[in-house]
């Protein structure tokens, strides 16, 4: 079995497309229509076009190799089927009250099952929201708004579509896209160790971000992310709650320790919630690895560098002294007006602010730097020296943002775009700190 036709189709079906607005097969039209490809509305009452596409009696009248199934569960294995017939290579089962709805449920994904693998077809779900990926204007899902989301390094496998749902519009708030977002549901023969190698191979994807309830394939889970060169990062969520989990995703019930061992082991990072999940996910993606786990602290205000310093600490991360060369360099810049170890506090914004983070990112006993400052309109933030920095030194720079957004917005993307990784509080500042330190060479 081949991902290839659910990551680069040449043209999509969408079984049960429908003119109706908020009708399963409306939305997912509405979502397809943004492929550059052929898009076949399958319906055999339909009538007319919808989205400027005319409706097909029957999937046998088209060419597609990617079917989106708009279609009640009972009906699906009928779909599948015709899918098979139709050389259809991948599907998307959206609807529900399959294994995750009891014995009659059990025995319709098994259903499914079986036709899938005898025609020798991708299928993605059941239960599941779909996936995207922006870059190839690949939005098969029924998610309202999922069509504006724009591309970006870091890569989503959710095991839960709202999940994965949530996730992709946390980072879209946040100005950052998503490589793609894969929504697994009920994984009937697309898992996370058939998705987890192709988002590897992806040149697109810069992390992974997992989110795992449970999986009968721990064991090739396990083995996908031991093997992948990418960075990946996890959420083990389902720890609680037994039959509510089986009655979402029909997982299997899986200690959290099982999970945090074989990965942590493996290089992976396990996050604790959806903004470490993500956080942890960008940052790797943006930043360079680190050499060692030594992180240095500039701040232009001592309560978040404190804050930032104690986070650090409690993670057993290790903020070395500075060197004694670098020590004279700060005395000759802030004259000893305020704390010059490690963290380094300037007291305030200041115009050789960006000199001073020079100095303690040049430092050879420093890794990983860590910068708080609030944006001051007269002064901006020193993008220019950053710039300069980051040309001659290949250290991650993580930069904790404060003040009004449209006016930092400027300066925060350029310093995105040289690779420094920004975030808008003390402790997800520190938190990506961390995860450097946590996952450096």
């Amino acid at each position: 079995m081949s991902l290839l036709e659910l990551f680069e189709p040449s043209s999509i079906a969408v079984i049960g497309a429908s003119k109706t607005p908020g009708k399963l097969g409306n939305d997912a039209m509405a979502n397809a229509k943004e492929f550059d490809g052929t898009v076949y509305p399958v319906n055999p009452t339909g009538e007319g076009s919808v989205y400027g596409y005319d409706f097909v009696e029957s999937l046998a009248d088209t060419d597609a190799d990617l079917a989106l199934c708009c279609v009640p569960g009972p009906a699906t294995p009928d779909v599948i089927e015709e899918c098979g017939e139709a050389g259809v290579g991948a599907a998307v089962v959206f609807a529900g009250g399959f294994a995750e709805a009891g014995e009659h449920g059990e025995e319709l994904q098994a259903q499914i099952q079986k036709v899938a693998d005898d025609y020798d077809i991708s299928v993605l779900g059941p239960n599941t929201a779909g996936y995207i990926i922006p870059e190839r204007n690949l939005f098969s899902s029924f998610v309202p708004g999922f069509d504006e989301i724009e591309s970006g390094d870091v890569a989503i496998a959710a095991q839960s579509g709202g999940v994965g749902v949530t996730a992709t519009f946390q980072l879209d708030r946040e100005g950052y896209g998503t490589a793609g977002m894969y929504g697994l549901g009920n994984r009937v023969n697309t898992d996370f160790d058939d998705v987890v190698p192709m988002l590897d191979d992806d040149p697109e994807t810069n992390a992974i971000a997992l989110h795992i309830e449970g999986t009968a394939k721990i064991d090739g889970a396990i083995e996908a992310v031991e093997e992948a060169n990418t960075p990946v990062v996890a959420l083990k969520s389902g720890n609680k709650m037994e039959e509510f989990v089986q009655a979402h995703t029909a997982a299997p019930i899986q200690e959290y320790g099982r999970y945090e061992q074989a990965f942590t082991e493996a290089g992976a990072v396990m996050a604790d919630s959806m903004t470490e999940l993500l956080d942890a996910s960008r940052v790797l993606a943006q930043c360079p690895q680190a050499a060692g786990p030594n992180v240095g602290i500039v701040t232009a205000q001592a309560g978040p560098g404190i804050m930032m310093a104690d986070y650090l600490c409690e993670q057993g991360v290790n903020l070395p002294e500075l060197t004694e060369k670098t020590r004279g360099r700060l005395d000759d810049i802030l004259h000893g007006f305020t704390y010059e170890e490690n963290p380094v506090d300037t007291g305030r914004p200041m115009p050789e602010f960006g000199d001073v983070i020079d100095a303690v990112g040049r430092d050879e006993n420093i890794d990983i730097i860590l910068v708080y400052e609030i944006f001051e309109h007269s002064l901006g933030y020193p993008v220019d020296e950053l710039e300069q920095l980051t040309t001659d030194i290949d250290k991650p720079i993580v930069f904790t943002v404060a003040g009004p957004d449209a006016a930092l917005t400027e300066d925060r993307e350029r310093m995105e775009d040289l690779g420094i990784a920004t975030f808008d509080s003390p402790e997800r500042g520190a938190y990506a700190a961390s995860v450097l330190a946590e996952t450096s060479r």
